[in-house]
């Protein structure tokens, strides 16, 4: 995906718009590492994991595996319309070309499966919130946070999964991660995968700067995570560092936001360049040609062009 940090906003305000939690969520400095998490915890699901790993540009390049699906979740979270709805449709074409064998079920895989798309959705939006828990300001009023899960169940709209598979409540969330537990694992490539993300050598293509950026944040992201996925992962770490990370996160997400933001996007470009460029046109704030907002369905009847048969077929 090509982005141009030019049109970030020149048509609207996107879907959500300025007094949005998603756009305080997702361009907060805690956002970089809840999407470590979130592209660690996918290679749980088996379907995605060989998807990924068919590909094997995540070995070769995992930061712009990072990259690229963070500044897809920005672009819907904070971008014009027009911007999301060509990055939606791009990522579903790309992903219409991608199928296969998934070797521990036997069963085709696709990544605009609803059921694999559910599953990324929810642990990118679940992910940045549990980061904004722990190392931001803390929790949400509860009228905040069900507006958040209110505008998770809109930007699902621009994947093949059904909205109303989303669920709308923390408790519904935690619903939806205890009945899918049983068909989470992990083999040789998705631990493979989950470490890339976490502990990625500079041989990788990736660069000693992202190589020490990401195992870093994976601290952090680690302390996140309940002790079974943990385990599952292989990658635990001692309690002690879990004590030491969270007042320690805490104290830099707050020197960042001294800066208002803008030490994130100087220290963005190690970890994810081109997000680094959306978060860095967000923070000019520019006005866009209406200042409005517009729904899903709005956006594609007045900007989409992909043939239907690409969402038809992701079954």
């Amino acid at each position: 995906m090509t982005f141009d940090p030019t049109t970030l906003r020149r048509e609207d305000y996107g879907f959500f718009g300025p007094d949005s939690p998603s756009w305080k969520i997702w361009t907060a400095p805690t956002a970089v590492i809840g999407f470590q998490r979130a592209v660690a915890l996918e290679f749980f699901d088996p379907f995605l994991t060989a998807s990924v790993s068919d590909t094997a540009k995540i070995y070769s390049d995992p930061r712009h595996r990072l990259d690229m699906t963070f500044a897809y979740f920005l672009i819907v979270a904070i971008g014009d319309t027009p911007t999301a709805i060509r990055a939606s449709e791009h990522l579903m074409e790309l992903h219409s070309r991608s199928t296969g064998i998934e070797p521990v079920t036997g069963r085709r895989y696709s990544p605009n499966n609803p059921d694999t798309q559910l599953w990324i959705h929810l642990t990118g939006w679940h992910s940045v919130l549990k980061a904004y828990e722990m190392f931001g300001p803390g929790r949400l009023s509860t009228e905040e946070e069900n507006r958040y899960w209110e505008e998770c169940a809109i930007a699902a709209e621009l994947q093949t999964c059904d909205p109303r598979d989303v669920p709308r409540t923390r408790e519904g969330i935690q619903e939806y991660f205890d009945t899918v537990r049983p068909r989470l694992c992990t083999t040789e490539r998705a631990l493979d995968g989950m470490h890339q993300m976490l502990f990625t050598s500079p041989k990788h293509g990736a660069g000693w700067t992202y190589a020490i950026g990401a195992r870093l944040l994976a601290t952090a992201s680690i302390a996140t995570l309940p002790a079974w996925m943990r385990r599952l992962g292989r990658f635990d770490q001692w309690r002690v560092i879990d004590l030491l990370v969270r007042p320690a996160g805490r104290i830099l997400v707050w020197l960042f936001t001294l800066f208002d933001k803008r030490g994130l996007i100087l220290a963005a470009p190690l970890i994810a360049p081109t997000a680094g460029k959306i978060l860095e046109q967000h923070v000019k704030q520019e006005l866009p040609a209406n200042p409005e907002t517009r729904s899903p369905a709005q956006a594609r009847a007045r900007y989409g062009t992909l043939n239907r048969r690409v969402v038809s077929a992701a079954g």
